[in-house]
């Protein structure tokens, strides 16, 4: 497998701006030709090892930083949406795609929310949705991807809040059960626990939180922390929300509620303290579950968020789906990107995971842009407490690149050196280049297909 070269011209111009030094003095720094440093930060050559390392000696400049994993996204994301029948039948080429992601990013990323825009009003029109003539009409991306893409974007690490709810969870000897319960004291806040649906309550008027008894104790336990998080952090949230600019209050409101999520998780599995126990159990969801109080789901999306300049742990990726395919959370701190629309690659161990409930899967995955995976997919039930209350049931999966499977409890006594034990996977059917796929739903749309009335395989067609 060829190694990927390292482009990370706008890594270089960003360190060197906030050093405030000329492209000749920082040259002279890093022992380079200012034409070379140039040609490094227009993308027009790779980053030398030489270089990486006197970022590191000469300015203690985390070198992981130089791979943010934002150019993957980008250029994923633009892959799905030039994918659109609308952009025709020759999209640009990967090549081009990359130079955008790295080149102009900004560019990429308006691009995206216009295509997202005309998305969603093309789906209103079909829907006779009623969008046109109405005053809030305008082109803007619902309030519920502007936020997913703002975490998306971050590496969903938020650093200012992970830091202060590891403070919160690290400056009493309490459990952080009790250490809530009595933050929330301080605010003058009685805790009360009922037999409801309502799985938490707040009433600001007579200062009480209801919890629901039917919930899990590691849900209660989060909720507390997302409360506390809503009352004595509000500082804290307001000013991350402030930096993101949202389009809309309703997207504002819905990431002052992903921002409480995120501490509610870092408290209760604290950076530090949660790194090291992910990499004294090998990364085994049952035991740092049972350490930290917390749900394997919980886990698993805590896993996926320890990126940390510094510290970094695995770059994992995690996705939630539903029993019909759809995903409801998705993350990836690896080059591997979910679909942004539609369900996930039906051949991925995630979705076999309804079938055997209780049972972890292992799978070993070869993506078509070459890189290889270990995959680990299991069921989750949410249940309602009572008779009559509805179940909710997802799959959840936790994956990283091959490489790093050495670190995982899950990977042992697997073949992870055998190419042939790798299961080809993809993103999307309409960007997927696999010609032979037996899963295949609908056309690659960057390939040419041979239609032949006198034979038929496993598909319909076959793909140029």
């Amino acid at each position: 497998m060829a190694i990927q070269k390292l482009y990370a011209g706008v890594k270089l111009r960003e360190l060197r701006g906030r050093l405030g030094l000329t492209q000749k003095a920082f040259a002279d720094k890093l022992g380079v030709s200012l034409p070379y440093l140039n040609q490094m930060e227009n993308n027009n050559r790779p980053v030398s090892t030489a270089v990486v390392l006197g970022l590191a000696q000469e300015f203690g400049f985390d070198v992981t930083e130089l791979q943010s994993g934002d150019e993957a996204r980008l250029v994923g994301d633009m892959r799905e949406a030039l994918a659109d029948p609308v952009f025709g039948d020759t999209p640009p080429g990967l090549a081009d795609l990359r130079l955008a992601a790295s080149n102009a990013p900004a560019l990429a990323r308006a691009f995206l929310d216009l295509h997202r825009a005309y998305r969603q009003t093309h789906e209103r029109l079909a829907s006779l949705d009623e969008a046109l003539g109405r005053e809030d009409s305008r082109l803007q991306p619902s309030p519920w991807e502007e936020v997913r893409d703002f975490f998306h974007y971050c590496d969903n690490y938020i650093d200012a809040v992970d830091r202060t709810a590891e403070r919160f969870a690290t400056q009493s000897p309490a459990t952080i059960r009790d250490a809530a319960i009595a933050a929330l004291g301080t605010r003058g806040v009685a805790v009360r626990f009922a037999d409801t649906s309502v799985t938490r309550h707040y009433d600001p008027e007579a200062k009480i939180l209801t919890l629901s008894r039917r919930s899990a104790e590691q849900t209660r336990t989060f909720q507390l922390l997302l409360q506390v998080a809503l009352l004595t952090q509000d500082k804290l949230l307001e000013a991350t929300l402030d930096l993101a600019r949202f389009h809309s209050p309703e997207a504002r409101a819905i990431a002052k509620v992903g921002l409480a999520n995120y501490f509610a998780g870092a408290a209760l599995m604290p950076y530090e303290r949660f790194l090291t126990a992910a990499q004294e159990t090998r990364h085994d969801l049952e035991r740092l579950a049972d350490r930290f109080g917390a749900s394997l789901e919980q886990v698993a999306h805590r896993l996926s968020t320890l990126q940390r300049p510094g510290a970094k742990g695995i770059p994992f990726f995690f996705v939630r789906v539903d029993p019909a395919g759809t995903i409801t959370k998705r993350h990836s701190a690896t080059t591997l990107q979910f679909a942004r629309y539609g369900g996930a690659c039906p051949l991925w161990n995630v979705h076999r995971a309804f079938e055997t409930p209780g049972r972890f899967l292992r799978q070993l995955a070869e993506t078509p842009d070459g890189v290889r995976y270990f995959c680990l997919a299991r069921d989750v039930t949410k249940s309602g407490g009572a008779f009559d209350a509805p179940t909710r049931r997802y799959a959840i999966g936790l994956g990283c690149e091959v490489r790093h499977a050495p670190a995982l409890v899950y990977a042992d006594h697997m073949d992870v050196d055998t190419p042939e034990a790798f299961e080809p996977i993809g993103i999307s059917c309409r960007i997927c280049e696999r010609r032979d796929c037996h899963q295949r739903a609908v056309p690659p749309l960057e390939r040419r297909l041979k239609v032949d009335p006198d034979h038929r395989g496993v598909l319909p067609y076959q793909v140029d």
